[in-house]
């Protein structure tokens, strides 16, 4: 995926198909300059799996996404993970850990590893380095549960019990 966590685009000021993002909120990616000259308060997350679109707010106060994201240092978010989990019809997180930030980092080698622009880690323990779900954008996870390892733009990921989930989906963040 174009927006995986390693994309370039999280860390520069390159556009990307601009005509895409300014036809409304359709299912093709795109970046436009906003993400590093609007200053915002509020941000509009979304996230669609089969048609079926829903959002999320998350208060936070940035002179941009890009001065947020880029330079990838952890910046706690407080949406709470019933808002999280709500973006997607059926999601599932773990009862612990319970991390959301932008730049979340968790790196525990070599089996585990957790890499997200945005989103929310959980995990069966309080040790937030084996997370074995999360739900975010720009996400790079590995765990050795199922040998998996997932690169992804945007969804929800639980792969280390009886009922395996893995949702991507297409994510669209707004800011206001």
């Amino acid at each position: 995926p174009t927006f995986n966590y390693s994309s370039p685009y999280w860390t520069n000021k390159a556009t990307f198909a601009v005509e895409d993002g300014l036809e409304g909120l359709t299912e093709k990616e795109s970046k436009l300059a906003s993400y590093w000259n609007t200053p915002f308060t509020k941000i509009c997350l979304g996230m669609t799996i089969n048609g079926n679109r829903r959002w999320m707010l998350l208060e936070y106060k940035a002179d941009s996404l890009y001065s947020v994201i880029a330079d990838g240092q952890s910046r706690n978010t407080t949406a709470g993970i019933e808002n999280w989990k709500s973006l997607i019809a059926g999601s599932f997180l773990q009862p612990y850990c319970n991390y959301e930030s932008f730049n979340i980092n968790f790196i525990n080698p070599p089996n585990f590893s957790l890499r997200a622009r945005l989103g929310l880690a959980a995990n069966n323990q309080d040790n937030c380095l084996s997370c074995d779900s999360w739900i975010g954008f720009g996400v790079h996870w590995r765990s050795n549960c199922k040998t998996s390892e997932a690169f992804r733009a945007c969804g929800n990921a639980f792969m280390c019990g009886n009922n395996v989930i893995d949702n991507p989906a297409f994510g669209y963040i707004l800011v206001h």
